[in-house]
């Protein structure tokens, strides 16, 4: 049996994300094809399935990671401003996709709000993938 780290991370992003489309709690919004995904970028998403490629790939990352926040998620998938002739400078990705993603893995039983995490007081610390979610991830290889 091999990990989910031995693959090629684009390949099993395309697998997952195939699968998910199968899972009918993974459902694409109608506002996704007016919005941005960051303040870097120019204009809005045109890819094509890009609402479960970014699930899958949020998923991957709640794997490698264990526990990983939406604010950890948002510096993740940022980018550069262009700011004419001035230096670029770094701006995180928006949350409401991210947020969304992570309610309907929810929803689905994939993840979970981790409890409490030594170190962390008074907040909660972010998404965990469940034994659900670690067998679906797994079975994709």
């Amino acid at each position: 049996m091999t990990s989910v780290f031995e693959l090629n991370a684009h390949e099993y992003n395309r697998k997952l994300a195939e699968a998910l489309k199968k899972v009918p709690e993974f459902e694409e919004p109608e506002w996704v094809k007016f919005v941005k995904s960051g303040p870097a970028k120019e204009r809005p998403i045109d890819e094509e399935d890009f609402w479960y490629k970014r699930a899958a790939s949020i998923l991957r990352q709640i794997y490698k990671k264990n526990v990983v926040g939406v604010s950890r998620l948002r510096t993740k998938y940022g980018g550069k401003i262009h700011r004419g002739m001035k230096p670029e400078e770094f701006r995180r990705a928006g949350g409401k996709i991210i947020r969304t993603i992570l309610q309907q893995s929810d929803k689905a039983g994939f993840t979970e709000i981790a409890k409490v995490i030594k170190g962390v007081k008074g907040k909660k610390p972010g998404r965990q993938l469940t034994q659900k979610g670690k067998e679906f991830l797994e079975g994709m290889k």
